[in-house]
C-alpha cells in the first residue's frame, strides 16, 4: 500500500475528526492505542542503539555510558520541539472544535516554521560547544570519544528529528492517529534494521548508531511533510500560513512552556545526575544511569500514549463547550494512568534483572544496579498523577500551572536532592532516591491543584 492509499483509507474531511460525539473513553483510546503503539515503535527507535552498544566488549564497552552523555542534548533539542509541538497541537485542537478553521490553518504553519528555524539554531550551537558541554554534563577522558562521535553526526539529522517529531501531532489532531503511527514506525523499523549494519557488519560502533538514526529521522520527516503537503488534506501547510504571526506565536509559545520545561528539566536532572555519579560513583554508575533511563522510557511509553490521546479529545471538547465530556475525559485517564503505572511498578520491582540485562551482560553493572532500579522506581505510581494533571492543564490552555509544576517537580525537587542527598550520608544511591521523592510531592501537588482548578474553571464556564 503506497502513501496516497493510505491516507485515502483514513479521513479525507474536517468533521471525521469530531471528538464531541461519542463515548469520551472510546475517543482517547482511539487515538491512544495507535499512539501508544507508535510511542513503543518510537522508544525502540531510541533504545536499540543503546541495547546494542551495551553489549559491546573491550574498548567500546564504554560506548553506553558515552552515549547516555549525550541524552541531555538530544533532550534539549527534543525540549524545543515539544514546545513549538505540544503549544500548537492543542491550540490547532481548540480551534477545530470552535470551527475556526483559518486560525487552525495558521498554528499548524506557523508551528512547521518555528520549528524549521529553530533546528538549524540548535545544530550550529551544539556544534560550537560541543567539548565544552560534554564536559559539563559529566563527561571523563575515557568517554568524551564516545560521546562525541555520537553526537557529531546525530545533530546533522537535528532538522528531520524536529519535523518528524513535532509536525507528527498535528496528524492525530486531524483524527488520523494510524498515519501518524506510521511516522514513527517508517523511522523505527528502518533503524532497528540499520543499527547493527553500521555498528556490527560495518565495525562503526557508536558512529554507526548515530548515522542509522540520522537515516530514520530524515525518512520520518519525509512521512509528514508527504502528508501535510497533500492537496487531499482537510488541514495542510500552505506558503501563507508559514509566515509568522506574533499574537499565534505568543499562543504558542506561552501553552508549549509546558512541554518545554518538562523535557529541559528532565535535562537539567540529566545533568545534574551524571555530574554527581561521576563524583560519587564513576563511569559505571553513569552506566546504570544511562539504563535506568531507558527502562524508565520503555514503562512510561503507554502513559505517553495517553497523553497523545487524551489532549486532542480535552481541547477539542473544551472549544466546543462540552465540559461534561473534559470531566469524563480526566476521571478515564486517571484511573487508566494510576492503574497501568502501579502494575509496572510491581513488575519491574519483581524483575529488576531482566530490565538490566536488555541493555548490558556486564556482571558489575547488574549488581549495582539491581538496587539502583528498586530505590529509582519505588513508588512509581505517584509519577501518574504528574501526568494527569500535565496534560490536563495542557489540553485546557491553562499553560502557567503546567509550567510550574514542571519547574516544581524537577528544578525545585529533584536537582538539589540529587546534589545534595549523596552529601548527607546516602552516597551514590542518594542520586537514585531523588526521584521517587519528587514523583510523590509533585504528583500530589499537581493534581490536586489540577482538580481544585479545573473544578472552578469549568463551572464557571458553565454559567451563562
Amino acid at each position: 500500500m503506497d502513501y496516497n492509499d493510505w491516507a485515502m483509507n483514513n479521513v479525507k474531511t474536517k468533521d471525521s475528526g469530531d471528538f464531541s460525539k461519542g463515548p469520551v473513553w472510546k475517543r482517547i483510546m482511539s487515538l491512544a492505542i495507535p499512539m501508544t503503539i507508535a510511542q513503543a515503535v518510537q522508544v525502540l527507535y531510541n533504545v536499540v542503539d543503546r541495547i546494542y552498544l551495551g553489549h559491546l566488549s573491550g574498548e567500546d564497552a564504554l560506548a553506553l555510558t558515552g552515549l547516555g552523555l549525550t541524552f541531555p542534548v538530544i533532550t534539549i533539542i527534543m525540549a524545543f520541539t515539544l514546545l513549538y509541538s505540544t503549544g500548537g497541537v492543542p491550540l490547532f485542537s481548540i480551534s477545530r472544535g470552535a470551527k475556526d478553521e483559518r486560525k487552525a490553518e495558521l498554528i499548524l504553519g506557523n508551528t512547521f516554521t518555528l520549528i524549521v528555524t529553530t533546528a538549524g539554531v540548535l545544530m550550529i550551537f551544539f556544534y560550537l560547544s560541543m567539548e565544552k558541554v560534554l564536559y559539563l554534563f559529566g563527561a571523563s577522558p575515557d568517554t568524551y570519544p564516545f560521546a562525541a562521535s555520537y553526537l557529531k553526526i546525530y545533530l546533522l539529522g537535528t532538522l528531520f528529528s524536529m519535523v518528524g517529531t513535532g509536525m507528527n501531532g498535528f496528524i492525530n489532531a486531524q483524527g488520523h492517529p494510524k498515519t501518524a503511527m506510521v511516522t514513527s514506525l517508517f523511522g523505527a523499523v528502518l533503524n532497528i534494521i540499520l543499527d547493527p549494519i553500521f555498528i556490527f557488519l560495518l565495525h562503526m560502533g557508536v558512529t554507526g548508531a548515530a548515522v542509522a538514526s540520522v537515516i530514520s529521522q530524515l525518512f520520518s520527516a519525509a512521512w509528514v511533510m508527504r502528508y501535510l503537503l497533500s492537496k487531499d488534506r482537510a488541514y495542510r501547510l500552505k506558503r501563507a500560513s508559514l509566515k509568522l504571526k506574533t499574537s499565534l506565536v505568543k499562543d504558542i509559545l506561552s501553552l508549549g512552556l509546558a512541554g518545554f520545561f518538562m523535557a529541559a528539566t528532565n535535562s537539567a536532572v540529566q545533568i545534574a545526575c551524571n555530574a554527581t555519579l561521576q563524583g560519587f560513583g564513576g563511569d559505571l554508575f553513569v552506566g546504570i544511569m544511562t539504563i535506568l533511563n531507558s527502562v524508565r522510557e520503555i514503562v512510561v511509553l503507554p502513559i505517553n500514549g495517553m497523553s497523545s490521546g487524551v489532549q486532542p479529545v480535552l481541547g477539542y471538547n473544551y472549544g466546543a463547550k462540552k465540559y461534561d465530556r473534559v470531566r469524563s475525559a480526566i476521571k478515564f485517564t486517571t484511573l487508566l494512568g494510576v492503574t497501568y503505572s502501579l502494575i509496572s511498578w510491581i513488575v519491574v520491582f519483581i524483575f529488576p534483572g531482566f530490565f538490566l540485562q536488555i541493555f548490558t551482560s556486564d556482571p558489575a553493572t547488574i549488581s549495582e544496579g539491581i538496587p539502583a532500579l528498586h530505590i529509582y522506581f519505588f513508588g512509581f505510581f505517584m509519577m501518574a498523577f504528574q501526568f494527569v494533571g500535565q496534560n490536563v492543564f495542557t489540553g485546557l490552555g491553562q499553560s502557567r500551572y503546567a509550567v510550574f509544576f514542571s519547574i516544581l517537580r524537577k528544578l525545585i525537587i529533584v536537582v538539589p536532592l540529587t546534589v545534595l542527598l549523596p552529601h548527607l550520608g546516602f552516597g551514590v544511591m542518594g542520586v537514585f532516591l531523588a526521584e521517587p521523592i519528587s514523583n510523590a510531592i509533585g504528583g500530589t501537588a499537581c493534581y490536586t491543584t489540577m482538580l481544585i482548578h479545573t473544578k472552578k474553571l469549568l463551572k464557571e464556564e458553565d454559567k451563562p
